[in-house]
């Protein structure tokens, strides 16, 4: 059995002064910390569950801000906490991937 159920990383990487978007100047690290909040609120958090991580860039970074799940390699954008609410509570909860969101 692995150590979590799932774990979700979510690019926060910082680009300075470069051409090429990166995640946490579309707020990256905000949207972590919210998830990571939601997912502990909802008792999803914890060892065999899920665990809300941040990563260096994840190299998709013209698809918008992303985050990543593991085992089930799903990736994902998203535009505000609805979004992550959304995935919080029908990925991480339920289980089902969130199309519209996903990349």
């Amino acid at each position: 059995m692995a150590y979590y159920e799932r774990h979700v990383f979510f690019c926060c990487n910082q680009r300075e002064g470069e051409e090429r978007p990166c995640c946490n100047g579309k707020g990256a690290s905000a949207m972590r910390d919210y998830a990571k909040e939601r997912v502990k609120a909802l008792g999803l958090a914890g060892q065999g569950k899920m665990r809300v991580n941040q990563s260096g860039c994840l190299d998709r970074c013209e698809e918008g801000p992303c985050v990543v799940v593991y085992p089930d390699a799903v990736w994902y954008t998203y535009v505000d906490r609805a979004d992550i609410d959304e995935i919080v509570e029908e990925h991480l909860r339920h289980g089902r991937v969130v199309e519209r969101l996903r990349i």
